[in-house]
């Protein structure tokens, strides 16, 4: 398995520096703010280049695959992470977010409640977040339902 973590570690490492260039191309209107567009992605490929180097310096020794049930688990949380991907322009952000993020909360602690308001708590507070601290243009909720 260390070898095979060490080739993910510098396809990683391509990967990341391809969306850098990529990031490097995004082109600033003359109103943008002094941050500029491509501080988010060039946050994101420094968060994965680090885990890639780490994954080439640091590979681990033995794997242990996941199994039964643990694998339904994961596929359920690929099933969500992927509806919500097809959901958030449709229904806006908050919707599908505080659903995402109850049922992985509920995967990780299966208590419906603790879940259903670490769901609601992460959906509201990160568009907040996005929308209102970072600036971002989302769209909340449905544009059916915001006329």
């Amino acid at each position: 398995m260390i070898r095979a973590d060490r080739i993910f570690g510098v396809v990683m490492v391509i990967v990341t520096l391809g969306y850098i260039l990529s990031a490097a191309n995004i082109q600033t209107s003359f109103m943008s703010d002094p941050v500029g567009p491509r501080v988010f992605p060039y946050m994101v490929a420094a968060v994965v280049m680090i885990c890639a180097l780490i994954m080439i310096l640091r590979p681990d020794p033995e794997v242990d695959w996941p199994r039964g049930g643990m694998l339904l688990q994961m596929l359920l949380a690929l099933a969500v992470l992927f509806a919500y991907a097809m959901l958030i322009q449709p229904l806006g952000f908050i919707i599908p977010t505080v659903i995402a993020a109850g049922i992985l909360s509920w995967q990780i602690s299966p208590r419906p409640v603790p879940a259903a308001i670490t769901g609601l708590g992460l959906g509201i507070g990160l568009f907040v977040l996005f929308k209102f601290i970072l600036g971002l243009g989302l769209q909340g909720l449905p544009r059916a339902l915001m006329g």
